[in-house]
This record gives C-alpha cells, structure tokens and sequence, in this order.
C-alpha cells in the first residue's frame, strides 16, 4: 500500500472534514460520544486524539476509507485500511462476484470504474458503448468520462449530449466535493473544457413522464435508450473494494431491447 503523510496536523483535516460535511463541533461530539471542550482541543492542537477516537471521527464525518489512513497517519499511527490489488488472493472473492454479476447483466453493457473513473473491469455488450472511440482514449487506464465526453469519443453518438453531460458533470462536481480528491478535481476542469454544441442544463428538470436522466446513443439501429445503476460493496474494508463501483446499463424501451438481444 502507498501513502503519503500529508504535512498538515490531524485536527486541521478533522476541521476539514467537519466544515465539508456541515457539521458542527457540538453534533459531531455528541455523535462520537466525546465532549465539545476535547474535540476543540483535537481541532486546534492542544490535545492529541486516540487511535480509537480518530477512526471514530472518521466514521461519524463519512471520510473515505483511504482519507481516514490519512487522519491516522497525521495523528502518529498507522494505517488500518488495506489497499489491495484486484489480483491479489484476498480479493479473489470479490473479484469472482464482481465478473459473475458483469456475465449476469449480459446482453447488457455493464462497467466497473474505480475512484478516478477509470475501467477497471467490462462485460462483452460494452461493445455497443465504445464503437466508434478513437483508439487512444480506449487504452488503457480507460477513463469512462473521458471517453464518453470526448469529441472523439462516444460524444458525437449522444443524441441528448447537454443532458447527459449535465448529468455526469453533476455526479463528478457531487464526488469532487464528497472526496475531496485532487484527481477528480482535476477531471472536472479538464471536462468542462470539451465542446459542446448543446445546451447543457444547469438543474435536471424532468419532462412529463421523466423518472431518470436516460442516455440516448445513435446507433446503427436506429435511436438507443438506455438508463443505468451504480453498485457498491455495502460495507467494504479495503480502500480499492470501497472505490470500485459497478454501472450497468438498462434498456429504457423495448427497441433498444430488441437491439441488444440480436446482437
């Protein structure tokens, strides 16, 4: 596992943390069970928290687990939370369940990305979502929001492209101020960037009949629908396992249906 020791004391990020979460000292404190005056003191230095308390803290403030190896390093102590590869044995359980509910989606197209979107794992029906993607953007790391924004990637198939950039933005912008991760931070800049001769709606707001924002791909079938689901591990302790996160596709009508299961 890499970590970096961030220079900045442990009761500044817990100060982070709280104001990003719109927490305050007193709410936190009576959650975690300690008194305002001790958690004052963590906050400014004046009082060194237990390995016990900082986990707590973290738990209570919903850090991810990879930003609470970073409270525990900032505070003295080690890490708790492993970071392991997918390869590695103790995540071959993980790693089976996830390929068997990717075959299991099939015929339709189902993705597995990790903290910075990148595909970490696909079935064989992404096919219908990469055709026609310039070769580069399909190497690997193959970022998702990257090549479904791009002008040379799925971009041009979109049909309601405003919208669903819309949609993906918000869902970066909501994680960026979650996570507080610089790369994603970074991937927000950079997709703001990307042309777009839509209009891109600043608020989803549904039309008559409209439950979710669907994802309408020209294809050469005629006009694809689709709408999609993210999946996570419930209550996972391992920093990659808490990262990952499963998107599938659904057909939204039945041609789109009928299109994927005569492929």
């Amino acid at each position: 596992m890499t970590t970096t020791i961030s220079s900045r004391s442990v009761g500044e990020l817990l100060r982070e943390w709280r104001d990003r979460r719109r927490t305050s000292q007193l709410d936190l404190a009576i959650a975690a069970d300690i008194s305002t005056r001790h958690l004052s003191f963590v906050e400014t230095g004046r009082a060194k928290p237990s390995r016990d308390m900082v986990l707590r803290l973290g738990e209570h403030l919903d850090v991810p687990l990879r930003e609470r190896n970073q409270l525990l390093l900032a505070a003295g102590y080690a890490p708790v939370y492993a970071e392991s590869s997918l390869t590695e044995p103790s995540l071959a359980a993980a790693r089976q369940a996830v390929r068997r509910l990717l075959r299991a989606h099939e015929p339709y197209p189902a993705v597995v990305i990790d903290r910075v979107w990148n595909m970490v794992d696909g079935n064989a029906s992404i096919g219908i979502l990469t055709e026609g993607i310039a070769e580069d953007l399909l190497t690997p790391p193959v970022n998702v929001l990257r090549a479904t924004l791009h002008p040379e990637g799925m971009a041009p198939r979109i049909a309601n492209l405003g919208e669903w950039r819309a949609n993906l933005l918000g869902r970066l912008r909501r994680e960026v101020r979650a996570t507080a991760d610089g790369a994603l931070s970074e991937l927000l800049a950079e997709l703001r960037e990307y042309p777009c001769a839509d209009e891109v709606p600043e608020v989803d707001v549904p039309g008559p009949g409209d439950i979710v924002v669907p994802l309408r791909l020209r294809h050469h079938d005629g006009e694809l629908t689709f709408f999609s689901t993210v999946a996570t591990f419930g209550t996972p302790l391992d920093v990659t396992l808490a990262e990952l996160s499963i998107e599938s596709f659904y057909p939204a009508d039945d041609t789109t249906a009928a299109a994927l299961t005569s492929t």
